[in-house]
């Protein structure tokens, strides 16, 4: 082909690509919805709640329980401790481990309304749930949480690192002492601390999921100290992961976008909560229930046996 046939060609598709521009296209109003049931969107009721936050006091219901999704035996008879099991996250994870043929160990703070509600969901599905309350912040409290769960089940096989801090604070002069410690002894050493309660305990094929979250990828300017201990919670997954890889003990990360669980609404003024997860690119928060199935993926052996040191964001959309 000539240089003037392809000056042609080109000028040609030019005149298409303008044409196509110029039509009007129909844009899909409000927030993405492409899961098994229809999710709610912003605005949320305007509310705040006193820490550490009550998933039965919200006005707005999180959606755990995931009613499409199936179990088939991928954790059957495994067994699970789940820190921050009593809400939002952990309490989807811990029904779907259950409905996965697991039994399961919830650790919680102060809310034992929703750890009750947890513990009857897990049973619902057949297993057994052991409620542990206590601090996450001491080491002896987390030896003691493994010890318990190992006397009741005979064994561990997977801890979820999920437990949580979070208050925002607009300024880096107005956060102090007291509540930096709080988030980093919460957030790291907390995760810490119970990795190495639990890794005696767990054997080959054994999996450890750590909860991160899209403010360690990204930051957030109103959150330094908790972007800090989740950045820090994604270098210490990849990190124990190459020392447990003799262990055959997998390690791995979920770095979750905002999700409607009563960790927000503790933290946010009431009329942000309004729009908590509007700036996302679907438009608006996951629900727990999307967030959980990806920690069976990273639980399971049949799923995931070739997978760690990996941070999975779920963050809806990019």
């Amino acid at each position: 082909m000539s240089s003037e046939a392809t000056s042609e060609t080109q000028r040609e598709i030019q005149q298409q690509v303008q044409q196509g521009d110029k039509k009007e296209k129909s844009k899909p109003e409000g927030a993405m919805q492409a899961g098994a049931r229809r999710y709610p969107e912003p605005p949320f009721p305007a509310v705040h709640q006193d820490k550490p936050g009550s998933e039965e006091d919200l006005p707005l219901a999180p959606m755990y329980d995931a009613p499409f999704y199936n179990g088939s035996e991928k954790l059957q008879d495994k067994v699970a401790l789940i820190t921050g099991g009593d809400s939002g996250i952990g309490r989807s994870v811990a029904i779907l481990f259950a409905r996965e043929g697991a039994d399961v160990a919830i650790v919680h703070l102060d809310e034992t309304k929703d750890a009750e509600i947890t513990k009857a969901a897990v049973e619902k599905e057949g297993r057994r749930c052991l409620v542990i309350r206590g601090d996450v912040k001491d080491p002896a409290f987390c030896r003691k949480a493994v010890e318990k769960t190992k006397m009741q089940f005979s064994k561990l096989d997977i801890l979820v690192n999920n437990a949580a801090f979070q208050v925002h604070t607009t300024d880096i002069e107005d956060l102090t002492d007291e509540h930096f410690d709080e988030t980093l002894k919460t957030n790291l050493y907390g995760y810490f601390y119970m990795a190495r309660a639990a890794i005696p305990h767990l054997a080959n094929g054994s999996a450890i999921i750590n909860t991160g979250s899209v403010t360690g990828l990204e930051g957030s300017k109103e959150l330094l100290d908790y972007s800090m201990t989740k950045g820090g919670i994604h270098a210490f997954t990849k990190a124990l992961s190459s020392q447990l890889i003799p262990q055959g003990i997998r390690v791995n990360a979920i770095a979750p976008g905002p999700v409607w669980t009563p960790l927000n609404p503790s933290d946010k003024q009431a009329e942000d909560v309004a729009k908590f997860g509007s700036k996302a690119v679907m438009k608006r928060p996951a629900q727990p229930e999307e967030i959980a199935p990806a920690y069976v993926f990273l639980a399971s052996p049949q799923m995931s046996s070739y997978i760690t040191g990996e941070i999975l964001p779920i963050v809806g959309g990019y």
